[in-house]
């Protein structure tokens, strides 16, 4: 990201990155399963066969509870018969009603799938099953002193399993209110902000925070219905987990012209070039050294467009997870990191069968507990994304980049060929020095000879094709395009390089619609 905003800083006015939308679940371990319930069954005192009288009475009650909840805010739950989309309703309900004084804004309620349980006999007894089943769900929408305005979805049937939804940005305007901090907000973004640097700090508190006493406090007051039943003998408390995290990097351009010239390049580029190891590369999973995909990887890698009202975007998805880019208003650039999975991702703690041990490296878990090592694993994705467009320029015309690199040049006390660009072997080669997962650590011979020719069997062919290898490296050196890093034998990419071998590839992965346009 560095490298981007240092080549475009006279146009950017800040950088601002941090949590977008975030969607958590609270769940009772122990009662996500039929054995579990009834374990706990057994220790509040309820026959297994009594378990269906038992929960209908819970569900009254809950009921009870959010409709007196609406009501005591002068507000009345609504039910929605259909697909509605919640959040356009409940800004409408905020700007005709406003807010009640206790931060309400609208309660709703629909039909929707989840788990509960039903009955069955089994030899004679009564057995616990679970299974999807359609029930009301209501949606609790206030305005929180903390998060601002953000919601709970909430079962209404056993085990009540919840949902809390907050947006990061709407948290922010909160804490840069406190903090005396200027800004312009345009939806979820800040085209304008008086200290940039502050805004970043306030934004970097967010991950740190206790997520479990928080999420427990926006729980508590919704869902009194937890403290009555859930103590005691029968106590259990919610599991957090993070199912879902957005994480942006927002870039403030100064004119939205300067963007606007900018931005179709960087669609162009990221649609044409970024192939699929790129993608798994940007998310953070670890690609082997023949840069290709990990046999063990089995999730789709896929890249759109997509035409909105706000602009244009490009989305890269690698499994469930997912980085995208959109001009999300006339100055703003933003790269966002979806993060639904955390597989094939690693996280530095210790084990949960060891909680005293030496820390070590393990899977990243959904548990609010991982989520400061998510949000850095998000906000790496973002810069990695933006190094890779960081050759793009808006004014810069191939015809410039390809006829210097078509001149023969001397160096090194020889005299060394014009490039050939769109040589299909010439094309190849560029292809090879420029992988992603050698931008940082440097490209070696071994690694341009598998890319060209494989690995041969015979140690002698090897030889043969690591010298021709030599040649063209050395020809990349001439043409200014590699480095040798000194004391290695490990080459870099110039920025000079970076620059022409991404406009090369971009143009010739381009369609003739395309380049006639540009």
């Amino acid at each position: 990201m560095k490298t981007f905003v240092q080549r475009h800083q006279d146009q950017i006015l800040g950088v601002l990155s941090g949590f977008d939308r975030l969607r958590f679940r609270g769940v009772l371990r122990l009662l996500q399963s039929e054995g579990g319930t009834a374990t706990w069954l057994e220790r509040v005192g309820v026959a297994v066969k009594d378990f269906l009288k038992f929960a209908e009475g819970l569900t009254k009650r809950l009921c009870r509870g959010m409709d007196q909840l609406a009501q005591e805010a002068g507000r009345k739950a609504r039910y929605l018969p259909g697909v509605v989309d919640k959040e356009e309703l409940v800004q409408e309900i905020r700007g005709k009603e406003g807010v009640a004084d206790n931060g309400l804004v609208a309660v709703l309620k629909t039909q929707e799938m989840g788990m509960s349980y039903t009955m069955f006999r089994s030899r004679g007894f009564s057995v616990l099953r679970r299974g999807p089943r359609k029930c009301n769900h209501y949606y609790c929408y206030w305005e929180d002193e903390r998060f601002g305005l953000m919601h709970v979805r909430m079962s209404s049937w056993f085990p009540f399993d919840v949902h809390v939804v907050l947006n990061g940005r709407e948290w922010l305007a909160r804490q840069m209110d406190g903090a005396g901090i200027g800004y312009v907000r345009d939806d979820n973004c800040f085209p304008e902000v008086s200290d940039f640097a502050r805004a970043q700090e306030l934004a970097d508190e967010q991950p740190q925070i206790d997520w479990v006493g928080e999420l427990d406090r926006v729980l508590r007051r919704v869902h009194p219905l937890h403290a009555e039943v859930f103590t005691g003998v029968g106590a259990l408390d919610h599991y957090w987990t993070a199912e879902q995290t957005e994480w942006a990097t927002d870039i403030v351009f100064r004119d939205a012209e300067s963007l606007s010239r900018l931005y179709q390049r960087l669609v162009r580029h990221g649609i044409d070039t970024f192939q699929s190891p790129d993608v798994l590369r940007f998310l953070g999973h670890r690609m082997p050294a023949h840069g290709g995909i990990n046999g063990q990887y089995e999730g789709d890698v896929m890249s759109d467009l997509k035409r909105r009202h706000e602009g244009v975007r490009i989305k890269h998805r690698g499994g469930k997870n997912s980085v995208k880019m959109y001009n999300k208003c006339p100055t703003l650039l933003r790269v966002e990191t979806t993060m639904n999975d955390g597989q094939g991702l690693k996280v530095y703690r210790h084990s949960q069968a060891d909680p005293e041990g030496p820390r070590q490296w393990l899977n990243l878990r959904k548990s609010v507990a991982d989520l400061p090592r998510r949000a850095e694993l998000s906000q790496a994705s973002n810069q990695r994304y933006l190094d890779a467009l960081s050759s793009v320029t808006a004014e810069t015309p191939l015809a410039e980049i390809t006829d210097r690199l078509c001149r023969p040049v001397s160096g090194d006390g020889r005299r060394h060929r014009g490039l050939q660009p769109f040589d299909v072997d010439e094309v190849r080669l560029l292809q090879a020095v420029s992988r992603g997962e050698y931008l940082i650590s440097g490209v070696r011979n071994r690694d341009v000879r598998r890319a060209l020719f494989g690995e041969a069997q015979d140690p002698q062919q090897r030889r043969r094709e690591a010298g021709r290898v030599t040649r063209k490296l050395a020809l990349l050196r001439a043409h200014g395009l590699i480095k040798k890093i000194p004391r290695t034998h490990r080459y870099l990419l110039t920025e000079s390089g970076v620059k022409a071998i991404s406009a090369i590839l971009a143009a010739r992965q381009a369609s003739l619609s395309q380049l006639a346009a540009a």
